[in-house]
């Protein structure tokens, strides 16, 4: 084999590589979309109504085992956290049939608001979210802080969420 067609191999696996990264990674974003969702009950919900508190978006779908997951743990964080400030928002995403959504949001017990992205306007507005799970960790003032595809490393998560709340409580 040539040098050149090693070369060759190399920057063709080197490309795809950051395409494929590209194209699955949501876009690195500054700040968190300005957009409403609408609610398992119908009900718009306003990202904007939520500056001034962390929020973490966190982007599921009933068919997604680590989404499956990461829930208790998403729950117990917002049971542990909410009354400090902390929103949770669970978005399902548009593939998801509106009554499976439901009925794992009942099985869960998931007290915090969930949405559906039935149109995929949600997804599209964090860079085109694909896979699941993705959060997004929301910073009072609306700069996104965090985020992760997959599960994320849920010690890193509370220490930055509570890094914000203890921010947020010097600064009101």
């Amino acid at each position: 084999m040539k040098l050149k067609d090693v070369l060759i191999g190399i920057f063709a696996v080197a490309l795809l590589g950051t395409l494929a990264l590209l194209w699955l990674a949501p876009a690195g974003l500054a700040r968190a979309p300005d957009i409403t969702l609408t609610t398992l009950e119908k009900q718009p919900l306003p990202l904007n109504e939520y500056r001034g508190r962390p929020l973490l978006i966190n982007f599921w779908a009933t068919t997604c085992p680590g989404c499956i997951k990461e829930m208790p743990q998403l729950v117990e964080l917002y049971r542990e956290l909410a009354p400090q400030g902390l929103e949770i928002i669970g978005v399902a995403m548009s593939y998801d049939p509106p009554a499976q959504v439901r009925a794992l949001v009942a099985r869960k017990q998931i007290p915090y608001p969930v949405a559906l992205d039935e149109d995929g306007a949600a997804a599209r507005a964090f860079g085109n979210v694909r896979l699941t799970p993705s959060n997004f960790l929301i910073a009072p003032d609306g700069h996104i802080v965090y985020q992760k595809i997959g599960e994320p490393d849920r010690k890193k998560l509370r220490t930055m969420i509570l890094e914000l709340l203890d921010r947020q409580g010097k600064t009101t």
